[in-house]
């Protein structure tokens, strides 16, 4: 296939075009200016859209707005240059994110739950929304959780702290969190991509979510290390601003969707998945 990729240069799109060059596909690049990249000339089998403005970055107005754009006013932009084409790609692939689901407490959620209200919510309907203006194709979109992996991510961010010994859990720990191994993700796009069956919103998360305090054990544990601290709700936001709220909001999301459309997972458990990554 020939398979354009926005992002292609960030955590998870380096591994993307690495998995599909390697098994043959043909990678188009796409930077920002998707409509110069995207001539109407253009021939692409499917497009991935990944592209966007990091939202771990302590937030104000402009920060906010340059996430809001990237990801709402970007699809969009994407959207329209895929429609000049002259023959339209057959499938596009979007991220999302579990933001969408807001603090959610023990709630079990898979695709049909209700999406939340607030800045990140807000951002990934509209977000959501522009990629299903996309006509005449079959569009998935991947409601991506905490991606684990080597190079980047917010794992890469937290193994200095732990591997000193201070790991700690965030405030009581009982938040669940929602994770995937970057290779799964990886899978689960390159299967959206490949099947019929993939359509509408995927969680792109593991089948077994933790709590904070679960993940901190286990991390420490896959690190030989103890993770026996607790930093405080209060003093991470003191910190963070008003981003750490997504440290905060318990998402108990589950994969429902790309499970009955068949795609299995290699790391359905934390345990092994942590051990990949930093063993």
């Amino acid at each position: 296939m020939h398979i354009a990729v926005t992002g292609a240069s960030g955590f998870v799109g380096k591994r993307l075009v690495q998995t599909l060059e390697a098994a043959g596909h043909t990678v188009l690049r796409l930077s920002r200016d998707v409509a110069k990249d995207l001539r109407p000339e253009t021939a692409v089998d499917s497009v991935v859209h990944l592209a966007g403005e990091p939202v771990s970055q302590r937030w104000n107005d402009a920060v906010k707005q340059r996430i809001r754009d990237s990801r709402i006013a970007g699809t969009r932009k994407l959207v329209e240059a895929m429609a000049r084409l002259h023959q339209p790609p057959r499938v596009l692939v979007c991220a999302s994110a579990v933001g969408l689901y807001g603090e959610r407490g023990d709630t079990l959620l898979e695709e049909t739950a209700a999406p939340a209200k607030g800045f990140l919510a807000d951002v990934c309907k509209g977000w959501e929304a522009e990629a299903d203006k996309a006509e005449g194709m079959r569009v998935v979109k991947i409601r991506i959780g905490l991606v684990l992996g080597r190079d980047g991510g917010a794992l890469a961010k937290m193994l200095t702290p732990f591997r000193l010994g201070f790991g700690a859990r965030l405030g009581s720990g009982k938040q669940w969190m929602s994770w995937i191994h970057l290779d799964d993700l990886v899978g689960m796009i390159v299967y959206a991509l490949e099947s019929d069956a993939a359509r509408g919103a995927w969680n792109g998360v593991a089948p077994h979510p933790v709590t904070n305090a679960e993940f901190t054990r286990q991390l420490g544990a896959a690190l030989r290390r103890p993770a026996i601290f607790v930093a405080p709700e209060f003093l991470v936001k003191l910190g963070a601003g008003e981003m750490a709220q997504i440290l905060f909001f318990s998402q108990r999301c589950v994969p429902a969707a790309p499970l009955a459309a068949g795609f299995r997972f290699q790391y359905p458990e934390l345990g092994p998945a942590l051990r990949s990554v930093v063993g």
